[in-house]
C-alpha cells in the first residue's frame, strides 16, 4: 500500500503562505512587519488559486513566498526592532517616574541601526543598484521639495537636498543629461551613467500643501532604505571620476541660496590618496605583525620607507596619465568609430554659450540642464546669490526671458524662451531660435520618451526636428545674430530635400480635403454604430452587403473592393470562427487594437485637416474685418 501523503505539504498551500502565518513565525506586529518586507524588498504575490494557497478556505488574505518569509527568520533588523521597544518602553517608564536624569541617559543611548547591509544583499553588483535608482530619485526628489511640517522632519528634507543635489553635480561633472520633458506632474530627466539609463522627476518649486490621506510611515520606511542607497551611488560616482565626496559645503552661498554652486566639487588631491595609502599600509603592517609575532614588528623602518616611496613614485604616475588623458575622455566612452565626434558635441551642446537667466525664469531647472551641457550660467542677483556673471558683461552670448517687455536689450546677445533649452537638449542639437523669440508662439512641447511605431501619428514637429536633424553633422556654434539667417537658410535647404516634408503639403488640393470629409462622416457612422451596441464584425458585415454602387457614389467614402478581397475577407472570417473560443478572442482583440489605432489615426488626422484650414482661411486678406 501507497503511504499516504499529509495535507498541506506539497504544492500551493506549501508554496505560499498568509500574511497571519507570516506574524505568527516572525513574532512581529503589523507595522514591524510591513516596514522589514519594504526595507527586505518582500512584497504580497497572487497565488494561481487562491483556495489551495488558503487550504481550502475561500476568506481573502494577503499571501507571500514561503521562502520569502522563511529568509526574514535570520534578520539581525529583527533584534533591533525589539531593542527600540525595549527602550520605549523603559524611556515611558522613566518619565512615568518623573526620574528625568534616567529618561536623559536612555535616550543618549537610544539603540541605533543601519541599512548598508541591505543595500549590498539587495543589489550584489553596482548595475543593479544603478538599474533601480529611478523610484530612489523620483522619492529623493520628492521630499526635498517638500516643506517641513511635524509628519516631515527638517532632518529628513536637509538630507533629500543634500543627496539630490550631489547627484545632479555628478551628471553635470560627467554631462550625463539626455533628455528633458516638462510636464503637468513637474520635470522629467534622462541620464546616461555607465550604460544604464535612469529617468527621475523633479517637482515643480511650488507652495506645496502636505496631503493628509497619505500614510507618511510607509513613505519614511521606503525614503529611509532609498536614502541609504544613493548615498553608496553617490560615493561610489563620485570616487569613480576622482572627486572628494562629500563635496565640501560653502555655508555663506547656501544661507544666500545659491543652489548647485553652494557646494564644491574637488578632484581628490594626490597628498590625501597618498596619506590614505599609508595609513591602510600601517594597518595592515601591525595586524600582520600581531598575528604572526605578538607586537614586535614584521618589517624594519628601512623597508618600510621604500616602500612608500616606490608607493608615491606610482600613485603620482596615474595622477599624471589621468591629466594627460582628454578632458571628457569618460563622456564618450560608449562612442564607437566615427561618431566619437558628433556624440561628444552632442554632450557638450552649449559649451561654447554663456547663458544669463532672468528673475521669472525657473532657475533650479534651467541651471541644471544648460551647466550637465558644458554651459556657464549666470543669473540675476535677486534669483540668489553665487553669481559669476552679472547682466552686462559682454561675454554672455543667450539671455533666458518669459516676459515680452524687456526694459533694454543687449544686440551681442539672442534673447529667447525658456522652452529652446529643453528642446535643444532633446534634440542633441542647438536649435534655430526664430520660433523661440521672447514674445512669439512657441512650438509644441513634445515628449521624448514617445517612440512612434509604423501606423502611428506623428505630430508635425517632430516630422520638422527630424527632418533638420539628418542633416546636422555634430558641429556645436555660438549663436549670434549674424549667424541667424545662415541658420535659418541651411535648415530650410535640408528640410526641403526630406521626402514628405515639402511645402506642397502647405496647399493641399481640394480633392484631399473632400476625402478628409468622406473620412471623416465614415469615421461618424462607426460611431453611431458603436453607441448602438453593433459590433465591429456586424457592421463590416452591413457595409459588404451594401452595393457597390451605394458606395462609389461618394467620392470620400470607402473605395470599391475588388471580388479577391471579398473572397479573401470570407475565408479570414471562416477561419477565426474555426477557431477554440481562447484563440478567437486573442484574434478579436487585436482586430480591435488595430480598429482603434486606426480610428485615433484618422481623427487626428481629420483635425489636423480641420486645423490646417481654419489656419489657411484665417490668413487669406480680408479675412478678418
Amino acid at each position: 500500500m501507497a503511504r499516504l501523503k499529509k495535507k498541506y505539504t506539497e504544492g500551493a498551500s506549501r508554496t505560499y503562505t498568509t500574511r497571519n502565518r507570516a506574524l505568527k513565525k516572525l513574532q512581529l506586529t503589523l507595522a514591524d512587519f510591513r516596514r522589514l518586507c519594504i526595507l527586505k524588498g518582500i512584497y504580497p504575490v497572487e497565488p494561481h488559486s487562491r483556495k489551495r494557497a488558503n487550504r481550502g478556505s475561500t476568506r481573502l488574505t494577503t499571501f507571500y513566498y514561503t521562502k520569502d518569509i522563511q529568509l526574514l527568520v535570520s534578520e539581525p533588523l529583527i533584534a533591533k526592532f525589539r531593542q527600540h521597544k525595549i527602550f520605549l518602553r523603559k524611556l515611558q517608564h522613566a518619565l512615568g517616574k518623573r526620574d528625568y536624569t534616567r529618561a536623559q541617559t536612555l535616550d543618549e543611548n537610544r539603540p541605533e541601526y543601519t541599512l548598508n547591509h541591505l543595500v549590498i544583499e539587495r543589489y550584489p553588483a553596482f548595475a543593479d543598484a544603478l538599474r533601480d535608482l529611478d523610484d530612489a530619485l523620483c522619492m529623493v526628489f520628492l521630499f526635498a521639495t517638500m516643506p517641513t511640517v511635524s509628519r516631515v522632519t527638517k532632518e529628513k528634507v536637509d538630507e533629500c537636498k543634500r543627496l539630490s543635489t550631489e547627484f545632479m553635480h555628478y551628471v553635470i561633472h560627467t554631462h550625463a543629461l539626455r533628455k528633458v520633458f516638462l510636464s503637468i506632474k513637474g520635470i522629467y530627466y534622462q541620464a546616461e551613467i555607465q550604460g544604464q539609463s535612469i529617468t527621475w522627476i523633479v517637482p515643480y518649486q511650488f507652495s506645496q500643501q502636505v496631503p493628509t490621506d497619505v500614510d507618511f510611515r510607509v513613505m519614511a520606511t521606503f525614503l529611509q532604505f532609498y536614502q541609504t542607497l544613493l548615498g553608496f551611488v553617490n560615493y561610489r560616482l563620485f570616487t569613480a571620476v576622482n572627486l572628494t565626496y562629500p563635496p565640501r559645503l560653502d555655508q555663506a552661498l547656501e544661507d544666500n541660496a545659491a543652489g548647485l554652486g553652494s557646494l564644491r566639487i574637488e578632484s581628490r588631491r594626490v597628498e590625501d590618496m597618498l596619506e590614505a595609502a599609508r595609513s591602510g599600509d600601517d594597518d595592515g603592517s601591525n595586524g600582520a605583525s600581531d598575528d604572526e609575532a605578538g607586537n614586535a614588528p614584521s618589517h624594519d623602518a628601512k623597508a618600510v620607507k621604500a616602500r612608500m616611496g616606490s608607493l608615491e613614485a606610482k600613485m603620482q604616475a596615474i595622477v599624471a596619465a589621468d591629466s594627460a588623458a582628454p578632458a571628457y575622455e569618460a563622456v564618450g566612452g560608449d562612442a564607437s568609430g566615427g561618431d566619437e565626434d558628433a556624440l561628444q558635441a552632442a554632450d557638450l551642446l552649449f559649451d561654447k554659450q554663456v547663458v544669463y537667466l532672468s528673475r521669472e525664469v525657473p532657475r533650479y531647472s534651467l541651471e541644471f540642464a544648460i551647466r550637465a551641457l558644458g554651459g556657464r550660467v549666470g543669473w540675476d542677483r535677486s534669483s540668489g546669490g553665487g553669481s559669476p556673471y552679472t547682466e552686462n558683461d559682454q561675454a554672455i552670448t543667450v539671455q533666458i526671458a518669459d516676459r515680452p517687455v524687456q526694459g533694454h536689450q543687449f544686440l551681442s546677445r539672442t534673447y529667447v524662451q525658456p522652452q529652446w533649452v529643453y528642446d535643444s537638449i532633446n534634440a542633441r542639437r542647438l536649435l534655430d531660435t526664430t520660433d523661440y523669440l521672447v514674445g512669439q508662439q512657441l512650438p509644441p512641447h513634445l515628449s521624448p520618451f514617445v517612440e512612434y511605431a509604423e501606423g502611428d501619428y506623428v505630430p508635425e514637429e517632430a516630422s520638422r526636428i527630424a527632418a533638420a536633424a539628418a542633416g546636422f553633422e555634430g558641429e556645436v556654434t555660438n549663436l549670434k545674430p549674424e549667424d541667424r539667417d545662415q541658420h535659418n537658410s541651411e535648415d530650410e535647404a535640408v528640410a526641403d530635400d526630406v521626402d514628405g516634408e515639402s511645402a506642397d503639403e502647405d496647399e493641399a488640393p481640394e480633392e484631399d480635403e473632400e476625402a478628409a470629409a468622406g473620412v471623416e462622416k465614415q469615421y461618424q457612422k462607426q460611431l453611431l454604430a458603436e453607441r448602438a451596441g453593433v459590433t465591429f464584425s456586424e457592421y463590416q458585415q452591413k457595409q459588404d452587403d451594401k452595393p457597390a454602387a451605394a458606395i462609389s457614389k461618394t467620392r470620400g467614402g470607402m473605395p470599391k473592393r475588388t471580388k479577391a478581397q471579398l473572397e479573401e475577407e470570407d475565408r479570414e472570417r471562416i477561419a477565426i470562427s474555426m477557431l477554440s473560443k481562447k484563440k478567437r478572442k486573442v484574434v478579436n482583440r487585436a482586430r480591435a487594437d488595430t480598429y482603434k489605432r486606426s480610428k485615433d489615426l484618422n481623427t487626428m488626422k481629420t483635425r489636423k485637416a480641420e486645423a490646417t484650414k481654419a489656419a489657411a482661411s484665417a490668413a487669406k486678406p480680408g479675412a478678418r474685418k
